[in-house]
């Protein structure tokens, strides 16, 4: 009796030293990708996906580029006019437009692959999430992951490796296209050392000008900066949260979860900028019904109402309002809407307007 004990107090002793993994898998070129499985006819050639495919379609960008269109310096976000006039006649490129439905699905399949797998999975949107694993070969498993991905789904990831998530996701970033790689104490800082503190997962052009005016420009530099003086110009939390992550740390769990949304909104760019305020009043009576539709078919309930006005000038800003109550009603939520509208000078001509109703979580 007394034998069989010993070999399981070891045999837990064993599994209590497997160190614990977060894999960072990224599809590549998703929309682009999912686009190509059903057109394989146009594998190979510059593909973007964005509007509704008219490249001539005003004031719409691009969502998604093909790595052949990116070489030609395309990206998302970029107007599709400017996408067209950067791809040379001769480059056979082809427009496609937007088809959240496919997204949807495809995405669903790939999450439900890798839940299949038996370890704790996070999802980070359509085309992005996070793996958590007891292993001593995290490589190996990567390798499982993007072969069954790409068996079942024909579709290509990345997988980044380390110890945290933040990490994990600068990794994938190195991995990409199709690839894999690993990223810790070991190697983190004479891979990161050098590089721009916005190579930092988190890190934008805003904190990167602040950190650039306190003469803190390399990732190095950040996490040998003095903890006093970031705390000073970024706040206690955030000043060491930005040390936490130059010396490559992170957060090390992976919730299985569902995500909850916090909120539901709709944005409308215009075709021609709006100067009529009654026209602006209609646009966002509109987008207010819309998004409130979605929270219904949800049984969520708003709390704050929030309203994003960009000028033909693109400056953009949002202002938002707590409701006296949370509430589903459609002339409560538009009346806070066209309030918030309300509280803008409207002084320019209007090219963007946007609204987002915040929710209460399920209790």
């Amino acid at each position: 009796m007394g034998e069989p004990r010993a070999q399981t107090v070891r045999t837990l002793a064993e599994t209590d030293e497997i160190p614990h993994w977060i894999l960072h898998v990224d599809l590549d070129q998703f929309l682009a990708s999912v686009e190509l499985r059903r057109r394989p006819e146009l594998v190979g050639q510059p593909v973007i996906v964005g509007g509704n495919g008219d490249p001539q379609e005003p004031r719409k960008v691009v969502t998604c580029a093909s790595y052949e269109a990116r070489a030609f310096g395309i990206h998302a976000g970029m107007p599709l006019r400017a996408a067209a006039r950067r791809c040379p006649a001769d480059s056979g490129v082809v427009f496609l437009p937007s088809d959240p439905e496919a997204y949807d699905a495809a995405s669903a399949e790939v999450m439900g692959l890798l839940r299949d797998l038996g370890y704790p999975v996070e999802v980070w949107g359509w085309d992005e999430a996070y793996l958590g694993a007891h292993t001593k070969d995290p490589v190996t498993l990567a390798e499982r992951v993007r072969s069954v991905i790409e068996e079942a789904t024909g579709l290509s990831c990345s997988v980044g490796i380390s110890d945290n998530k933040q990490r994990a996701k600068v990794a994938t970033g190195f991995a990409k296209p199709a690839g894999i790689f690993t990223l810790t104490d070991t190697n983190w800082m004479d891979t990161m050392g050098s590089r721009c503190v916005d190579a930092l997962w988190g890190v934008g052009p805003k904190t990167t000008t602040k950190l650039a005016a306190m003469d803190i420009t390399t990732v190095r530099e950040l996490a040998y900066a003095d903890a006093e003086t970031l705390t000073s110009a970024f706040g206690p939390r955030a000043g060491l949260w930005l040390l936490l992550l130059a010396k490559g740390g992170g957060d090390t769990d992976v919730s299985a979860e569902p995500w909850i949304p916090r909120s539901r909104s709709h944005v409308v760019t215009f075709p021609a900028d709006l100067t009529d305020r009654a026209e602006m009043a209609t646009a966002i009576e509109q987008l207010a019904r819309q998004a409130l539709g979605e929270v219904v078919e949800q049984e969520r309930i708003v709390t704050r109402v929030a309203v994003t006005v960009r000028t033909s000038t693109f400056y953009t800003r949002t202002k938002i309002r707590k409701l006296t109550r949370p509430s589903t009603d459609s002339d409560v939520i538009t009346a806070a809407a066209l309030a918030v509208l309300g509280l803008f000078d409207l002084d320019r001509p209007v090219r963007l307007l946007g609204v987002r109703l915040e929710l209460a979580m399920p209790q």
